[in-house]
């Protein structure tokens, strides 16, 4: 009994924030007449207003700020929507663009720390499935603690990013795109809990994916003090 109710709660906890923030999103993202523009041309309003070099651009592949060539991408909904989601997350957006213009360190570790991630990762994961090809060619398995620290490498790659990139995406939406809202009056008074909601819920989008590395993280650790 104890097991499929630990397999329920860890589920519930990797899962949970992804589908929370998918409920906010939705919930919030239908369009309001009363809302002056779209998110896409508020973006392009708020770069002109704080003299900041940036692009605003529809996207298939998830709203994001790409600091490498300045442009803020927005989904289509978030783009050409009068929703409170679309202002929201184009704010948010454009915050992180704010964080660039002042040199915010976070972001600029962030940055620098990304490629690194991802390419460590790859390398990680190659290793792992090569495994059992070196094996056969070595006619010899290779030692788990070697495939340990393999793996781990990689985990522990995307933890260090998860932990800079956490209080960025807090900082982008509450330490720049509610004030920005709020002292601009683009929003009601009355609408801001709500904006809130869909703020919190653009900075915690990457909780999931980083429960889901420390999980993995602790399962490696687990596994290594059995040996």
């Amino acid at each position: 009994m104890l097991w499929p109710l630990l397999g329920i709660l860890v589920a519930a906890a990797i899962f949970g924030p992804t589908l929370w923030v998918r409920w906010v999103m939705n919930h919030y993202g239908g369009d309001d007449p009363t809302i002056a523009g779209t998110g896409g041309e508020l973006a392009e309003h708020l770069a002109k207003r704080f003299d900041i070099e940036v692009s605003i651009e529809e996207t298939a592949l998830g709203d994001h700020y790409d600091p490498g060539e300045r442009v803020v991408r927005l989904t289509a909904s978030n783009f050409h929507g009068r929703s409170l989601t679309a202002i929201a997350v184009a704010t948010h957006e454009m915050g992180h663009a704010v964080q660039h213009h002042l040199n915010d360190k976070r972001l600029a570790a962030r940055t620098r720390l990304a490629p690194v991630v991802v390419t460590v990762a790859r390398v990680s994961s190659g290793l792992m499935s090569a495994a059992p090809v070196f094996g056969l060619l070595l006619q010899h398995p290779v030692p788990f603690t070697l495939l340990a620290a393999v793996g781990l490498s990689g985990l522990i790659a995307r933890a260090l990013l998860h932990a800079v990139t956490l209080p960025t995406e807090w900082d982008a939406s509450f330490g720049k795109a509610l004030p920005i809202l709020i002292k601009g009056r683009y929003i009601k008074p009355e609408d801001e809990a709500a904006v809130r909601r869909v703020l919190r819920a653009a900075a915690l989008t990457y909780v999931a994916a980083a429960l889901a590395d420390v999980l993995n993280l602790f399962r490696w650790a687990a596994m290594l003090r059995r040996r």
